[in-house]
């Protein structure tokens, strides 16, 4: 309450040093809760294009990897790239490459979730975002309004959709979530809807820029995204 910010020893204080105490709280607010690492899930096998390095595919003479660190990289304050395979090409864009911890038991990755555990365990601040790295133009207000759901609803997880769809692998989440996670991925459980669900979480529509989540799957889509202009 105002008043109560208002009354010291020696009577109400005056309202301009109120308004200073206010503004200070709410930076400090905003200070703590705008600190974000950033993950791209580079990790898969890339089956649907033949087991290439998806990320490493060049799109329009760059390589998909780049065009996603160009739009995640003014959203976050860390960035960081999970990939279990060429790492030593990741390397070279300058930013940590992390291989997933858990494994499948006969040594196969066990999807973008444990790309996700590896990033918890990495990161540096208390809140990480994920895109995928074969979504070339990720929305550029993505983390933002993730952030302003996921702290509006004090949610463990914000989750993008789109026309009513969850889009599992565009997150933002808690940090302090690693334990829950490493736990239900120890369990054997891989879907990431089933760990949303025993979180609390918000979703976030995206309706109104669905077209920046077209994402490549197959040698065919990455052709026709050479002749789409991403700002469509």
């Amino acid at each position: 309450m105002i008043e109560s910010e208002r009354t010291g020893a020696f009577g109400p204080a005056p309202l301009s040093l109120v308004t200073v105490r206010i503004k200070v709280r709410i930076k400090a607010q905003l200070s703590l809760s705008s600190h974000v690492s950033g993950l791209i899930l580079a990790g898969g096998l890339g089956r649907r294009m033949g087991r290439v390095e998806k990320g490493l595919q060049l799109l329009r003479g760059r390589a998909l990897i780049e065009w996603v660190v160009a739009g995640f990289r003014p959203q976050v304050d860390e960035l960081l790239i999970s990939a279990n395979q060429q790492l030593d090409a990741y390397a070279r864009y300058g930013l940590a490459v992390l291989p997933d911890v858990h494994r499948e038991s006969g040594g196969e990755v066990a999807g973008p979730l444990a790309g996700l555990h590896a990033g918890m365990m990495a990161c540096r601040h208390d809140l990480i975002a994920t895109v995928p790295c074969d979504v070339p133009f990720p929305p550029a207000d993505l983390v933002g309004r993730l952030r302003a759901a996921l702290l509006e609803r004090s949610a463990q997880v914000a989750v993008a959709t789109i026309g009513g769809r969850v889009q599992p692998v565009f997150v933002l989440a808690r940090k302090d979530c690693l334990p829950a996670l490493d736990a239900y991925i120890t369990s054997g459980q891989r879907r990431a809807d089933g760990w949303y669900a025993g979180l609390s979480s918000v979703e976030v529509s995206f309706d109104d820029e669905a077209a920046a989540f077209a994402n490549i799957n197959t040698l065919t889509d990455l052709k026709r995204m050479e002749g789409r202009n991403e700002a469509t």
